[in-house]
């Protein structure tokens, strides 16, 4: 497994599926007016992507489901439950987001996933924090593909540009 950090923007990877950090689906999403990451992933990829994730019903904290990735060039999202009822991420979450994200891109067949740092916006999570977590738990998965994680703060980046496997 190839593991690198980059500065970037998360819907501009040159992946096959990537990670959107959302909720655990209890409201609706139309009511919430997907920020962040999300909001991006609404502008670009259309309205496709969230019908289909609202009929997928709740996500259990940590969980991950797959969706069509509408207009945006992948082959799918991975929608990751990291915040729980509080609107927080917790190490707890933030590692079950990853290893059921990666296990889904396996089982998927998907050989490159490009993840935001989840929970680190609207969940309060400390940047630097969320990403040596994220690492720790990539770097224990069965996933054999390439995964990034993508920061939009170059310093962060700078510090953990490539990373070895496990």
């Amino acid at each position: 497994m190839a593991i690198r950090i980059v500065e970037g923007d998360l819907l501009d990877q040159p992946v096959e599926c990537i990670v959107n950090a959302w909720n655990r689906n209890i409201i609706p999403w139309w009511l919430l007016l997907p920020q962040g990451v999300s909001g991006a992933i609404k502008k670009r990829a259309g309205y496709g992507p969230f019908f289909e994730l609202g009929r997928m019903g709740p996500i259990p904290l940590g969980g991950a489901v797959l969706t069509k990735a509408g207009r945006l060039p992948f082959k799918g999202i991975i929608h990751v439950a990291g915040i729980d009822m509080l609107w927080r991420s917790s190490e707890r979450s933030l590692r079950a987001c990853v290893r059921n994200a990666l296990a889904l891109a396996r089982e998927k067949g998907f050989q490159s996933v490009a993840f935001p740092l989840i929970g680190a916006g609207t969940g309060g999570g400390d940047p630097e924090r969320v990403l040596r977590l994220m690492v720790s738990e990539a770097k224990a998965s069965e996933f054999e593909g390439e995964v990034r994680i993508v920061v939009f703060n170059r310093k962060l980046a700078a510090g953990f540009t490539a990373v070895p496997a496990a």
